[in-house]
């Protein structure tokens, strides 16, 4: 073999730009005029390599004929067929019986054409073809057309008289589709969606429309057997002073025989560096729209739908907020919703501000509360307070003190003419703490064991509430945090009387190797000094006993794929457990996730109603691999009290490579006496789209640690 330059080059391994440079077991023809090469034919002229039993050269063409088999690799494309042609300077040319591979951007795309055509730089038209995006001689489905054209510069493909053959049966036709080739966004019909249910077949088909770079829209219709046809608009845009998002739901129901619709709208605009606002709001045509149309953690977080506008100043050494908000109650089947007070409006400031030890702060607002049922007037609130903040590695001590001032200005009321209520409460509080360290062992390992020791004491005088309005507050969960607070009362309506002490040790075991936190157990009490309580009634009492309930936490990484959660309250005087719960969570590797929950509640809110019972709920979920590329899915949350699921969820998931599957089953409970089903049934197939009902959401809220098992290292 020996080399031949169509000019000589001043280095025998540096060839000029279009210049071809070629090697083959034998040459004949004219210089500068045509070439034929024969026999392990190599040939190269920037960037484009042939490989072929012969190929001949026209010079003044820029012209190449290659066969019968040959090969043209160039800019991430590699060409293999019958009859191959090139001019070279433009980039067109053809080939028959082509197998293709073209990649850009990290994704691929390979397959067969009975025809292909280069039109120029990035552009390709394959006739009678079937491609995929799978690795070579995996063809466990591909997308199979009359013709697919491919442009690389605008990143968009088109194919025509299309259809998905999946393990050689045909899934979907389309006379049209067209597609990013490189995932980005492109406008055109996205992949249908079909589930079942309680509401029978429905089959979504969307229509995606990128509008502008900064700009698009989903357009969704959707039938459902037994409900009818509904459309669905979703719009977003984004600026970089503003962005937000507006959605619609619009549907005939004739199944309920009314017409029902779902608005959602998000706004927020920088108005300059200190200064934006935004908007905020959701509205649904009735109370059990979430519970026919949405899945069981949109019906349960959907009871107040919040609608607000707003407008914030933020200069730095303080923060002011302007708000309006209104709310959407959603009633359920026994109307026991209370609707919230709407704030119309909100001014709201605070501001914190370090000078040395010194932190001082300041919590206001005024709002102007509004119902259609009860008491209105207008609430103004003042707190300022001055902490000094000793901190070291040993420990810390933070005294505070601070002044309470709440007025309310209210309305006439049931015949009762408006007047004007003031509390003014200082509050003082001691909060300090302690932290012992040492080396220890644990299973061999060494790591290292602390002692935090804690007390916190805050004092409130007493007062008499009950003349006071309600507007926003409500009783805090007890846990253990809640016992290092002032207030055990949300809101500003209630401040609880407090003259007491918490005392608390916490001990962790931190692994030196990993950071790990191996263990950590904490008890915590709180002491009453003063009997005096408040209750969210306002008025004062006196606690029967002297102090809180006792809480115990437990938790930790007890290795790298176990760990565990729980927390006990005990009632010392009545000598009862009142609550606890207890989590153990396996999580191996990716894909590999098992947990098991139990809660009790000696006396708690069950259900959707106000009613109190007691509580007891085991919840088993896990993922898990039943042989290669097989994976199980289950969740069964359970209540002991009644006897019946409150959810069941069962499926099976299966992961090719190129693809993946998961049909998934879930019933649950979404009021009193009803229950709901649902079946997704999801077929994903690599770097082109998905089609089915997609239960991924689904699966993460359902199951601690549940991973997509196309994106674990386990496969």
């Amino acid at each position: 073999m020996f080399p031949l330059f169509l000019c000589t080059p001043a280095l025998a391994d540096a060839v000029p730009t279009g210049v071809l440079h070629i090697e083959a077991d034998r040459i004949d023809g004219q210089m500068n005029v045509q070439l034929k090469a024969e026999g392990n034919v190599r040939a190269e002229r920037d960037g484009q390599q042939f490989e072929a039993d012969w190929l001949e050269y026209y010079v003044d063409k820029q012209y190449v004929r290659a066969g019968q088999r040959a090969t043209l690799r160039q800019a991430g494309s590699t060409i293999e067929g019958d009859n191959l042609e090139s001019y070279l300077d433009a980039q067109t040319g053809s080939a028959s019986q082509a197998d293709f591979a073209f990649q850009d951007k990290g994704r691929s795309l390979r397959g067969k054409a009975d025809a292909l055509r280069m039109q120029g730089k990035g552009l390709y038209q394959l006739q009678g073809t079937r491609a995929n995006t799978c690795e070579p001689n995996d063809d466990s489905w591909y997308l199979k057309a009359g013709t697919i054209d491919l442009d690389y510069g605008r990143n968009v493909g088109v194919a025509r008289n299309a259809r998905i053959e999946f393990q050689g049966v045909p899934i979907l036709y389309t006379p049209w589709i067209d597609f990013p080739l490189d995932g980005g966004r492109k406008s055109g019909l996205l992949f249908p969606t079909v589930k079942t249910g309680s509401d029978g077949l429905q089959l979504a088909v969307p229509y995606y429309w990128n509008i502008a770079p900064n700009m698009d829209a989903t357009i969704t219709p959707t039938y459902m057997a037994q409900r009818g046809l509904m459309m669905g608009v979703e719009g977003r845009y984004l600026q970089p002073d503003y962005s937000g998002k507006i959605s619609t739901e619009q549907l005939d129901d004739t199944k309920a025989d009314k017409k029902r619709a779902l608005w959602q709208l998000t706004h927020t605009q920088n108005l300059n560096s200190q200064l934006s606002a935004g908007v905020n709001g959701t509205k649904v045509s009735d109370s059990d729209y979430f519970k026919d149309f949405g899945d069981r953690n949109s019906a349960a977080a959907n009871v107040n739908l919040l609608r607000e506008a707003w407008l914030a100043y933020n200069p730095g050494w303080a923060s002011i907020t302007l708000k309006a908000q209104r709310y959407q109650t959603l009633q359920d089947s026994t109307g026991s919703v209370e609707e919230p007070y709407a704030r119309v409006p909100q001014l709201v400031a605070t501001s914190n501000q370090q000078l040395g030890d010194f932190r001082l702060a300041l919590e206001s607002e005024i709002t102007r509360f509004d119902h259609r049922s009860k008491l209105e007037g207008w609430r103004t609130v003042a707190y300022p307070s001055v902490t000094w903040a000793l901190e070291r590695p040993w420990g810390f001590i933070r005294p505070k003190i601070g002044l309470h001032h709440t007025r309310y200005q209210l309305d006439s009321y049931k015949g009762q003419a408006g007047y004007t209520l003031d509390r003014t409460l200082p509050v003082t509080s001691l909060d300090s703490g302690l932290v012992f360290e040492r080396d220890s062992t644990l299973h061999g390992k060494a790591v290292s064991q602390t002692l935090e020791p804690r007390l916190y004491y805050v004092h409130i005088p007493s007062t008499d509430q009950s003349n006071l309005p309600n507007f926003d507050t409500s009783e805090n969960d007890f846990n253990f945090a809640q016992l290092f607070t002032e207030n055990r009362f949300s809101g500003y309506d209630r401040i609880n009387a407090a003259n007491q002490i918490t005392a608390a040790v916490t001990s962790r075991m931190l692994d030196n190797d990993s950071g790990l936190e191996r263990l950590r157990v904490a008890v915590g009490q709180r002491f009453y000094l003063d009997r005096s309580d408040t209750t969210l009634a306002g008025s004062t009492t006196q606690r029967s006993q002297g102090g809180s309930d006792l809480l115990l936490t437990l938790g930790g990484d007890i290795s790298r794929a176990l760990r565990l959660d729980a927390s006990y309250q005990y009632n010392q005087t009545l000598d009862k457990t009142e609550r606890y719960n207890a989590q153990l969570r396996y999580n191996p590797a990716p894909g590999k996730a098992v947990s098991v929950r139990y809660r009790y509640g000696r006396d708690e809110i069950v259900g959707t109603s106000s009613q109190r019972d007691t509580l007891r709920q085991l919840d088993i979920a896990g993922q898990w691999p039943l042989a290669r590329q097989w994976y199980a899915v289950a969740r069964q949350n359970y209540s002991l009290r009644d006897r019946k699921a409150l959810e069941q969820l069962a499926g099976i998931e299966y992961q090719q490579g190129c693809w993946s599957t998961r049909l998934v089953a879930q019933r649950y409970v979404t009021d009193l006496t009803k229950t709901k089903n649902a079946f997704f049934l999801q077929l994903e197939l690599k770097d082109l789209s998905s089609i089915g009902n997609n239960p991924l959401e689904t699966l993460r809220l359902a199951i601690p640690g549940y991973s997509k098992i196309n994106e674990t290292a386990d496969k």
